[in-house]
């Protein structure tokens, strides 16, 4: 059975869809079967691997909810884009948005996503969920399927305080469904080490969180090269293979396999 992952923050903008992009690539390009899933109905992630209309695609993320919870047979293929760098996919798109409405009812709607993963998953190494920038229905999905949870965070002040937030819901999530999750580390993203205001808050996140939690030893760095690799809808390891982004990112690879080992 693959090891399932969660890529989550409820703050928006600090490289949730570019790190679960990123990383799941990653695998795959070290030999790992790897399924990445966009839980989000924003689907940033969906788009941000060039699957460029997402609303015509015939069977997303919504679909295979839908049968779970209709009780139909799930076909552990349907909907799954086979990537051209090597991951598979589970896309989503807008019809995403009315899940919350079709789980809030539900007997045991925290795990209807579960029942998907546990369908599909046993064929992969990793499997990667990106979620939304909130703590909706969809993510407690996830991180009630999860063995693990990877958090980025901005070196921003107002990133750093909210963290404690994520944390509290972690805890609840981990003591009330999922006893066993695990937070895999906390991921800086999107640093940039020329300014002193950006080493004081990696010092404030290290040294508030740093005792209980893994923070990677490997910080994403600030650079126009991710963006444009989102915008054209391939991996930074196809944008720029050789810069410090890519560099990064393939050091957090390598963190996550020697986890698994």
């Amino acid at each position: 059975m693959g090891k399932v992952i969660v890529i989550a923050n409820r703050k928006g903008g600090c490289g949730k869809s570019m790190t679960t992009a990123s990383l799941g690539v990653g695998l795959a390009r070290q030999g790992k079967k790897t399924l990445i899933i966009d839980a989000d109905s924003q689907h940033s992630f969906t788009i941000s691997m060039g699957i460029a209309e997402p609303d015509k695609l015939p069977v997303t993320l919504a679909t295979v909810m839908s049968d779970v919870i209709s009780e139909k047979a799930i076909d552990p293929n349907a909907g799954i884009i086979h990537h051209a760098e090597g991951a598979d996919i589970m896309p989503s798109n807008n019809s995403l948005a009315g899940m919350e409405l079709a789980l809030a009812p539900l007997i045991g709607r925290e795990t209807v996503l579960r029942q998907y993963i546990e369908k599909v998953h046993h064929s992969y190494d990793y499997c990667l969920i990106d979620t939304a920038p909130t703590l909706d229905l969809l993510t407690v999905n996830a991180l009630a399927a999860a063995d693990s949870v990877i958090i980025p965070v901005t070196p921003n002040y107002l990133d750093a305080k909210g963290l404690e937030l994520l944390l509290k819901s972690i805890a609840q999530i981990r003591r009330n469904i999922n006893p066993k999750l695990e937070i895999s580390g906390i991921l800086l993203t999107m640093v940039n080490r020329r300014t002193n205001f950006t080493k004081e808050i990696i010092t404030l996140v290290e040294n508030t969180y740093g005792g209980r939690i893994r923070i990677f030893g490997e910080h994403i760095p600030h650079s126009v090269r991710a963006a444009e690799s989102t915008a054209k809808g391939i991996s930074i390891f196809t944008h720029d293979p050789n810069g410090k982004v890519a560099a990064a990112y393939a050091a957090l690879v390598s963190e996550v396999i020697s986890d698994a080992a």
